[in-house]
């Protein structure tokens, strides 16, 4: 714990610890990802926490009446799965050299390679004291390095100014350039790629019912028969899925109103699922 002037900065032990109305007023509804009720979810479900590699530790600016100022959603990891960045390359040069890189302090929303906030709060002058804050946490507890990652482009500037180095990467997004449907969107695309997407909707749609599920109409019965697609498709693709059965149902309770479930049947059964979660201006496809 540290002060300067009327603020006072400190670590915690868990994101559910502070009022998710605070919380949320520094993180903003764009982003669904560093929202108190996704971030409290992973904790609760211990998708995160005692046993995960991914232990909690946000570190946050309080003002003097002991209300929330500026967070940075924060683990100490050991190990690096789950970030979608790849740097055990840094961490066996690390060990070759003498050294050793975990744990090292990650900031970032667990398990999401999605664009957003990372420093969150009202007032950016605050981005200074919060990142010499992980400074001083790191270097106190004898931690290799400091990661933030997914960070929106807005925020960029505020690590760099603070002396963070910058790794650059690229990723894909789908923009709706005024499409009112699909057919508007295929509309765009030459005739031969409208007849490809056209024959192979029609071909993979046969015998298939689709529900779009969200809020109150997703019912424990969906999240059973969408945990056995995610157990199944990370098990296959990723070696270990990262969210317990009881992140679904968290989620699904804290924040149903911002994630889309759809569901596709064949027969009255559940044959396979997406996952998306809704912010303010994009809809985020995850599993």
């Amino acid at each position: 714990m540290s002060e300067e002037g009327s603020f006072t900065l400190r670590t915690a032990d868990s994101v559910g610890e502070f009022d998710p109305a605070q919380w949320d007023a520094l993180s903003g509804a764009a982003n669904p990802f560093v929202s108190h009720a996704f971030l409290s979810a992973l904790e609760d479900s211990g998708s995160v926490g005692e046993g995960t590699g991914w232990d909690p530790v946000p570190l946050v600016i309080e003002d003097g009446e002991g209300r929330l100022a500026a967070a940075l959603p924060a683990y100490l990891k050991s190990h690096s799965q789950g970030e979608y960045v790849f740097d055990q390359g840094w961490a066996d040069a690390w060990h070759r050299a003498g050294g050793r890189y975990y744990p090292k302090l990650q900031i970032s929303a667990p398990f999401t390679p999605a664009t957003g906030p990372r420093v969150l709060t009202q007032d950016l002058a605050l981005a200074a004291p919060l990142l010499r804050g992980v400074e001083q946490f790191c270097e106190r507890n004898g931690i290799s390095s400091a990661h933030s990652t997914f960070i929106e482009p807005e925020q960029v500037p505020l690590f760099e100014a603070a002396g963070w180095m910058a790794r650059n990467d690229i990723q894909f997004h789908w923009e709706n350039r005024g499409y009112t449907g699909f057919d508007d969107f295929l509309g765009a695309l030459s005739s031969r790629k409208r007849k490809d997407i056209r024959k192979e909707r029609a071909a993979a749609q046969d015998g298939v019912e689709i529900r779009h599920l969200a809020g109150a109409a997703i019912e424990p019965a969906h999240w059973d028969a969408f945990w056995q697609f995610y157990q199944d498709t990370g098990a296959r693709k990723w070696g270990q899925p990262y969210l317990t059965r009881e992140a679904f149902t968290l989620m699904g309770e804290r924040m149903g109103d911002r994630i889309l479930l759809i569901l596709a049947f064949m027969e009255g059964k559940p044959v396979a699922g997406a996952l998306n979660f809704i912010g303010a201006r994009a809809l985020y496809g995850r599993y």
